[in-house]
């Protein structure tokens, strides 16, 4: 009884470990697209394009996103905005953005 138990919660772990590697490889894309866009001016388009193939559409459902347009307008615009991924998750940058609502909210 407890073999199948453990089974489940193995292939559980395991999905979780594929679905982090695949987001890990998402958060790369972003960043080659963001400093394609500071070197060439086409970050957008490359990020779109590659969420676009089918390469990018596999990589991103492995990763638990639904690869539809309304993703890929997203990731064109974080894209756009030029802020890294290891800066955009960390804890100072979100604080940062919640004092400037803050501020904008006030005004």
């Amino acid at each position: 009884m407890f073999d199948s138990v453990d089974g489940a919660a193995l292939s559980q772990e395991q999905g979780t470990r594929a679905r982090k590697l695949f987001a890990a490889v998402v958060l790369a894309a972003l960043d080659d697209a963001i400093a394609d866009d500071r070197k060439y001016g086409n970050g957008p388009e490359q990020i779109a394009r590659w969420a676009r193939s089918r390469d990018g559409r596999e990589v991103l459902s492995c990763a638990g996103i639904d690869p539809n347009e309304r993703v890929v307008e997203g990731l064109m615009e974080f894209v756009g905005k030029g802020v890294r991924t290891s800066v955009a998750l960390s804890r100072e940058e979100s604080e940062r953005r919640a004092q400037q609502l803050e501020e904008a909210e006030a005004a």
